[in-house]
């Protein structure tokens, strides 16, 4: 419901302390239930991989061709899924920064599917330690 709102929210291991995105009921490291308080995410990340895609697909309204990443936000400790946006391919690399590109607020639904793709910042790169287990 969260994203609805244009937050963007995890939640956290009691065990080690591991921030989850997207929320999960329970930590797969450890089963058990994750800490119900969510954890505030910024929409800003790191790319720690990601693959070129020169196929076309009815739910990706990309050009081709264009970036699938995995991002990690930052106060996550988990990746996931995404398209990257506004960069030539030849420029999409690890460690890359992005932020999020939102569809207009009247179009929000209770979907990750709120954020249209990612796109790169105009920030140093991430140091390879700080995603390198993401890999």
């Amino acid at each position: 419901r969260a994203i609805a709102e244009g937050r963007l929210v995890g939640q956290r291991c009691p065990v080690d302390g591991r921030v989850y995105f997207p929320s999960r009921g329970s930590c797969p490291q450890h089963g058990v239930p994750v800490d119900p308080e969510p954890i505030e995410l910024e929409d800003r990340g790191t790319v720690v991989t990601f693959s070129i895609n020169r196929v076309p697909s009815e739910n990706i309204k990309l050009d081709l061709p264009y970036a699938a990443i995995q991002v990690r936000l930052d106060g996550a400790d988990t990746s996931f899924f995404h398209v990257l946006g506004e960069c030539p391919i030849e420029d999409v690399h690890m460690g890359m920064r992005v932020q999020a590109h939102w569809k207009p607020r009247d179009e929000w639904t209770e979907s990750v599917g709120n954020i249209i793709y990612f796109k790169p910042l105009d920030e140093p790169d991430a140091d390879f330690e700080t995603y390198k287990e993401h890999i």
